[in-house]
């Protein structure tokens, strides 16, 4: 599925519907550049889950837990992640095969350890469509 969105509004938006979506143990990983709108995509998508506090991205806290929600959201950001034995340092498989849902940011660092059925979400950019289009691809 790919989704086309021309602000940080319809972003979110896509996000929130996602969330709104999403399902007990599904692990999503959201890939990007730097600055192409992952955190208001997560921001979005932690809206839908019912998440009314403030989502950041978890840069140097590796993991962000929001237990509030209809479902708990483990939002990662494995982008500072020096090898990936930091992961099971802070027990990502308690969140990985729990009863929440995990987003992922820079997911494609740590392949290793993905479970096979993850949902991949991809936001691209192109500066030739205009400063806020962007590409979102689920698959």
């Amino acid at each position: 599925m790919e989704k086309i969105t021309n602000g940080p509004e319809e972003t979110y938006a896509f996000g929130f519907e996602m969330g709104k979506n999403a399902q007990p143990g599904q692990i999503y990983c959201l890939d990007g550049d730097l600055g192409v709108g992952k955190t208001v995509f997560t921001q979005g998508f932690a809206a839908g889950l019912g998440i009314e506090g403030p989502v950041n991205s978890p840069t140097f806290t590796i993991v962000q837990q929001y237990e509030e929600g209809r479902l708990p959201l483990y939002h990662f950001d494995v982008y500072r992640i020096g090898d990936v034995s930091e992961m099971d340092e802070i027990g990502y498989e308690d969140c990985f095969y729990g009863n929440g849902v995990c987003l992922i940011e820079w997911a494609q660092l740590v392949p290793e350890i993905l479970p096979e059925n993850v949902i991949h979400i991809r936001i691209e950019k192109d500066l030739e469509q205009g400063f806020d289009y962007r590409k979102i691809s689920v698959y």
